[in-house]
């Protein structure tokens, strides 16, 4: 998962704000409402919607098939095209051509080709050693994709064979020897080349990597990062407690450092399961896995989970658990960002949704993380105000103007209530909008669309995000509720809209009682009435069928 800059078009003409809010009907009667364990706002209780669709998933669903294939995809290094990649790729296609894409009726299955940007890269084998007189230590060593130290080579290092004596800083620098920094790379290989060093290593992770339950488990951590195409210098990354022996060998300690990796000339791939609608094929709601990035966490387990959940969809309309859905469903698998472009820009269909399954897997007692929601973007964007708050991450830059409206935050938050209904205690929350997967595409189109991941891991991006961090009930849970959340969206119904509306109205109370007691202002609260207006009108075309051409998305003020 990375964030990229938000480049959102506008959706939503909030011209309503500096008009009265409009009146809700009163016909929005409320009915039972839970939270279940979700923090968040209360939600409708019904057997409609998402609730349709968790047990036949549940039913169909196969844990230690999913958490087998987690692990055969964590076996490989993955970047764009590369071997992993390709290997990741083969693995999920053989998977649902016996379950049937592909062969079934509607149930298709295609790749798409593209060309690259360059060369795809392959790190093959490195290895870094600590020489003091006669003493050799081995600090980190890989040659085989699983290894725990197969992130010593940054994506796009160079093959490299050096030696060198240690220096600490920039200044200490000097021609043959080898920088060994806290800072990251991007911000020291160019001085470094100048002044003539022949390798830098860095033992720099995020603010976020540092372990929550005092183990100290991210000192032996190696970021998981990049370098520029055609950085000619060494480079490496190291674990804090590397860098510690380092500085502990003291003045006359050499490194020795050696990387090997390999360039291909090679298409990119992106894999693409369709269930076709039965009334309006020319609809889908998509799911998106990136298949890049070496994690088990981010992204083997959106990777597995989305395989298992097309799996467990068509074997529940073959075992006749739910019927196919009246739209279509787009399983998509590629490079983060590009393959849910390629797919959009590929498909003749209109998309009416996007979910990103990106680090879906978490255990909570390993990783210190929950199941969130992130939503499309609304108001809560623009301020948020309890019980919204922002991850660690931090929020996204949006304007009033580049809010996209829907109702599909009430659908996916429906769904993790409803299974957390089904397997009690399960741990859930939400937050506004803050970007950095496969959403961001639809959301640049004007489609609604929304995360579902874990955070805040202290394993993110670092060689430790391995298997062991990896919950096989957290993996079915999850991907159960996008699979519901999904079904629900392609498949809603007109008995659905009692439930979404409601769930609306309960979270339309919320925010407005919010902005009075934190006197957050009126115009905020004009900002919530449209987006609720526009989600209640979004919602009942969705539920109502009322297709005649135009685009599922309304604009501001419809009734």
């Amino acid at each position: 998962m990375h964030r990229p800059p938000l480049r959102l078009l506008a959706a939503l003409a909030l011209t309503a704000c500096s008009s009265p809010s409009p009146r809700v009907p009163d016909a929005w009667d409320l009915g039972g409402q839970t939270r279940a364990s979700h923090l968040g706002p209360l939600v409708a209780v019904g057997n409609d919607g998402p609730k349709r669709f968790v047990d036949g998933i549940l039913a169909a669903w196969s844990t230690e098939r999913a958490f087998e294939t987690c692990a055969a995809v964590d076996e490989h290094y993955r970047e764009p095209g590369n071997d992993g990649y390709n290997a990741a790729l083969d693995l999920v296609e053989a998977e649902l051509r016996a379950a049937g894409f592909g062969r079934l009726p509607g149930f298709e299955l295609r790749v798409i080709e593209e060309p690259m940007e360059g060369p795809a890269w392959t790190p093959v084998s490195g290895a870094l050693d600590l020489r003091v007189g006669s003493t050799v230590r081995s600090l980190h060593r890989f040659d085989s994709p699983q290894s725990q130290d197969r992130c010593l080579l940054p994506v796009h290092a160079p093959s490299a064979q050096v030696s060198g004596k240690v220096a600490l800083t920039l200044e200490e620098v000097t021609p043959g020897s080898i920088l060994v920094t806290d800072r990251s790379l991007g911000a020291v290989i160019g001085d470094a080349v100048q002044r003539g060093a022949v390798g830098v290593l860095s033992s720099r992770l995020q603010k976020i990597c540092v372990d929550p339950t005092g183990e100290e488990r991210h000192l032996d951590a190696m970021a998981y990062t990049s370098v520029a195409r055609g950085t000619s210098i060494a480079v490496g990354c190291i674990s804090p407690n590397s860098r510690a022996a380092i500085l502990a060998a003291g003045a006359g300690a050499i490194l020795d450092f050696s990387a090997e990796v390999r360039w291909d000339e090679r298409p990119l791939r992106t894999l693409v399961a369709e269930v076709v609608g039965v009334q309006y094929p020319e609809q889908v709601v998509g799911l998106v896995a990136h298949v890049d990035e070496p994690g088990a966490c981010d992204n083997a387990s959106g990777v597995a989970g989305m395989c298992e959940l097309a799996r467990s969809i068509a074997a529940g309309v073959d075992r006749g658990l739910f019927l196919r859905p009246r739209r279509s469903l787009a399983f998509v698998w590629g490079e983060e960002y590009r393959c849910s472009r390629t797919y959009l820009d590929d498909t003749k269909r209109r998309p009416i949704a996007g979910l990103s399954v990106d680090m879906i897997g978490s255990s909570r007692e390993r990783t210190g993380s929950i199941c969130l929601l992130e939503r499309s973007p609304d108001p809560g964007a623009l301020v948020p105000l309890p019980p919204d708050e922002h991850t660690p991450w931090g929020a996204g830059e949006v304007s009033e103007h580049e809010l996209v409206p829907g109702g599909l935050n009430v659908i996916v938050r429906a769904a993790l209530v409803d299974v957390g209904l089904t397997e009690r205690g399960w741990a859930t929350a939400e937050h506004p909008w803050e970007g950095g997967s496969d959403h961001d595409v639809f959301l640049e189109r004007d489609v609604p669309g929304v995360l579902v991941w874990h955070f805040t891991d202290f394993a993110y991006h670092t060689s430790l995000d391995r298997m062991d961090h990896v919950d096989a009930g957290e993996l079915r849970r999850t991907s159960v509720a996008l699979g519901a959340a999904a079904m629900a969206t392609a498949d809603a119904r007109p008995d659905d809209m009692k439930r979404y509306l409601d769930s609306l109205l309960l979270e339309r109370r919320l925010r407005l009682n919010m902005v009075e007691e934190e006197w957050a202002g009126d115009e905020l609260a004009a900002q919530w009435e449209a987006w609720f207006l526009s989600a209640r009108h979004w919602l009942r075309r969705l539920c109502l069928g009322l297709d005649d051409g135009t685009d599922i998305l309304p604009q501001a003020g419809m009734k």
